[in-house]
C-alpha cells in the first residue's frame, strides 16, 4: 500500500479524500519533524519512532570485500508495539470491519514534542500566510507612497518652473521699462540744448535788427 492507497483507505472515515490526504500529511510531517529534532514518538499498541545515532565504524564492500570506513550518522528507527506484533504474528485476530483493536493511547503517551510540533507547524503556516499578506500590503503602500511622492515632486517642479518663468518675464519687463525710460531721458536731454540755442539765435537777430 502506497500513500495514495492509504489516503483512499481512510477517506470514508474522515469525511473525504481531501481531509484524508491532509490528515496523513499532518501525521507524517509531525512524526518526521519530531524524530529529526531527536524526540521519540510513541503510540501505545502501535509502536514508536526514534532517532538512532550510529558511531563511525569499519564495514566491508559486499562487491569487492574491501574494508571501508563509514562515517558517523543518524538513522530513523521504528519499533512495533506489542499489540501490533501480536496482530502480525497471528496470536491476535484482526476484527472484522471497523478499526484495529489497538489500545487507545492515554493522554501524554504520544510524545509531547510531537504534539507540539503539529501545533507549531500549523502556527507557522498561519504566521507565514499572515506575513505574506502583510508584506503584500506593505509593498502596495510603498508603491502608492512612491507614486504620490513622484506626483508631488513633479507638481513642485512644475510650480517652480512657472514661478521662475514669471520672475524672468517680470525682470525682462522691468529691464525693458528701464531701457525705454533711459532712452526717453537721453532724447529729451538732446532736444533741450537745441531749443536753447535756437532761442539765443533769434534773440541775437532781433538785437541786430534794432541797432
Amino acid at each position: 500500500m502506497n500513500k495514495a492507497q492509504l489516503v483512499e483507505a481512510i477517506a470514508d472515515k474522515v469525511g473525504g479524500r481531501q481531509q484524508a490526504a491532509e490528515a496523513v500529511d499532518a501525521v507524517l510531517d509531525a512524526i518526521v519533524r519530531a524524530v529529526v529534532s531527536g524526540d521519540r514518538v510513541s503510540v501505545t499498541g502501535f509502536g514508536s519512532f526514534e532517532k538512532v545515532d550510529r558511531p563511525a565504524r569499519y564495514a566491508r564492500n559486499p562487491q569487492t570485500g574491501e574494508r571501508v570506513r563509514v562515517k558517523k550518522t543518524s538513522v530513523p528507527r521504528f519499533r512495533a508495539g506489542q499489540g501490533f506484533k501480536d496482530l502480525v504474528s497471528g496470536s491476535k485476530k484482526l476484527p472484522r470491519g471497523g478499526e484495529v483493536a489497538v489500545k487507545k493511547a492515554p493522554k501524554g503517551s504520544l510524545s509531547g514534542t510531537a504534539s507540539a510540533t503539529v501545533k507549531k507547524a500549523a502556527a507557522k503556516k498561519t504566521t507565514a500566510k499572515r506575513a505574506t499578506a502583510t508584506a503584500k500590503k506593505t509593498v502596495a503602500k510603498k508603491t502608492v507612497a512612491k507614486k504620490t511622492a513622484a506626483k508631488t515632486a513633479t507638481a513642485k517642479k512644475t510650480t517652480a518652473k512657472k514661478a521662475t518663468a514669471k520672475k524672468t518675464t517680470a525682470t525682462a519687463k522691468k529691464t525693458a521699462a528701464k531701457k525705454a525710460t533711459g532712452t526717453a531721458k537721453k532724447a529729451a536731454a538732446k532736444k533741450a540744448p537745441a531749443k536753447k540755442s535756437t532761442t539765443r539765435k533769434t534773440t541775437a537777430k532781433k538785437a541786430t535788427a534794432t541797432r
